[in-house]
């Protein structure tokens, strides 16, 4: 038995290309959140850290159900360019501006008056929930220009330009920690506005990104010819069902797994503040390595809805598996890291000694599921891409939710293992998942080559 790598340099290349703008710009939702608990973990203190874990561990889960309502798009947009069905993506964009403005303000409301009533039940410190409230306000308006943005982004990747949504994240990213660190520390004559500070400095960056993202699209010579047919007020429900239609089923994967993890940094509340900050200290890291690999993943969409709109279906598997290959090799980079570096690594966010010691714990688990946490988002881009998006999300809902979740509550505050109980199971529902997709995946390219086959006997 032999393997060669030999079939897959060039779609390496090719993906690789795709890929790294739209990692580095993946990742900029992540370093936000990031770049909020490291101002907030060494300007404010230990509580204010829990409170940033407490809110993002609800406002994650909004976010990302957002995000996957408005990655829809992405593989409509890339099947239609595969056909050479230039003016629908124009009017896909004028659909998803609409689903997506309307759905931000529903979320909105959802995550403010629902998450807000819902934080004061979960049994958390009354220090960590007073400084959480007026945090929640402010980042859950921040979900309409972040999903503007998102929008804007996600059509121009769908058509193959992933540079100038990295630029915008990357100028967005360094406006944030700037004003993040002014407000907080109240410098230039500003009253020091502690946790709020990073709130404000999250919602103006993603009000910059929306306006600039837009202004790029709408003025670029790249897209003329895809929105000649691009209006405001050209609503269809056809095109409003195909969006929501995969953007749903996307939604819910990714729902799914987030809320996971956010009902873990709740149950980690229950044990304790230092060890809810201890898990966001965790996640924040873990979060890193995970965007960048969902960066892998919607290139990886991308190029299967190209190869799938254009039916080269033993193309679409070898670039599928060579993004495999990919997420693979990164990932045991990264858990190699986490292996070695764990003592260390959450001196970037926090200086609380006590807090360090049950995150560097929390790394070492985290660098098991590496490799597994990789697979399962590249399957799911994979299938995304072909339009495969229901039984993936049955896959999600049953790993995370039906096994993950329960075994961290049993390991973590049943059989008294604490925090690493809790990231045992997620470990385990992590692991499920990525096998499932690979198995699905697996299956649903080969029927898709034998039918061509088939197909085109019966031609001859």
């Amino acid at each position: 038995m032999s393997f060669s790598f030999q079939p897959y340099k060039q779609h390496y290349r090719d993906n690789l290309k795709l890929a790294i703008p739209v990692v580095i710009s993946q990742l900029g939702h992540t370093l936000v959140h990031l770049s909020d608990s490291i101002i907030v973990g060494h300007f404010a203190g230990t509580i204010s850290l829990a409170a940033v874990s407490l809110v993002n561990s609800v406002f994650v889960v909004a976010m990302v159900m957002g995000l996957g309502i408005a990655y829809g798009i992405t593989p409509l947009i890339a099947q239609n360019n595969g056909k050479g069905e230039y003016t629908d993506c124009g009017r896909l964009l004028s659909n998803s501006i609409f689903i997506n403005l309307l759905f931000s303000v529903i979320l909105f409301l959802v995550i403010y008056f629902g998450a807000g009533n819902v934080l004061s039940l979960l049994k958390q410190s009354p220090e960590v929930l007073k400084q959480a409230k007026p945090f929640l306000l402010l980042l859950s308006v921040s979900i309409i220009p972040l999903m503007l943005f998102t929008t804007f982004k996600q059509f121009a990747e769908g058509l193959g330009f992933t540079r100038q949504a990295m630029m915008i994240s990357i100028w967005g990213n360094v406006i944030n920690i700037c004003l993040g660190i002014i407000f907080v520390k109240g410098l230039f004559g500003i009253k020091p506005m502690g946790i709020s500070g990073v709130g404000y400095s999250t919602l103006i960056d993603r009000t910059i990104m929306a306006i600039v993202m837009g202004i790029y699209v709408f003025r670029s010579k790249n897209f003329k010819p895809y929105l000649k047919e691009f209006s405001l007020s050209y609503i269809n429900l056809k095109r409003c069902r195909q969006i929501i239609n995969i953007g749903a089923p996307v939604s819910l994967q990714y729902t799914f797994e987030v809320s996971a993890f956010s009902a873990a940094a709740i149950i980690v509340g229950q044990i304790g503040a230092v060890e809810q900050a201890a898990h966001q200290v965790g996640i924040n890291l873990a979060s890193l390595t995970y965007m960048m690999a969902s960066g892998v993943s919607s290139a990886a969409a991308i190029k299967s809805g190209n190869f799938f709109g254009g039916k080269s279906f033993g193309e679409l598997r070898a670039s599928a598996l060579a993004s495999y290959h990919i997420v693979l090799a990164f990932m045991t980079v990264t858990a190699l890291i986490f292996v070695l570096a764990n003592q260390w690594l959450p001196w970037i966010v926090t200086s609380d000694v006590s807090v360090i010691n049950i995150a560097s714990k929390l790394l070492i688990i985290a660098a098991f599921f590496q490799l597994f946490d990789g697979a399962q988002v590249v399957g799911l881009g994979i299938l995304r891409g072909m339009g495969d998006v229901n039984v993936p999300t049955l896959i999600t809902l049953l790993a995370y939710w039906v096994i993950g979740l329960p075994l961290g509550y049993l390991l973590g505050i049943t059989l008294d293992m604490g925090a690493e109980g809790v990231w045992y199971g997620l470990v385990a529902g992590l692991g499920i998942a990525s096998v499932l997709l690979y198995m699905r995946f697996t299956a649903t390219t080969k029927k898709h080559i034998e039918d061509y086959i088939f197909n085109d006997t019966l031609k001859i």
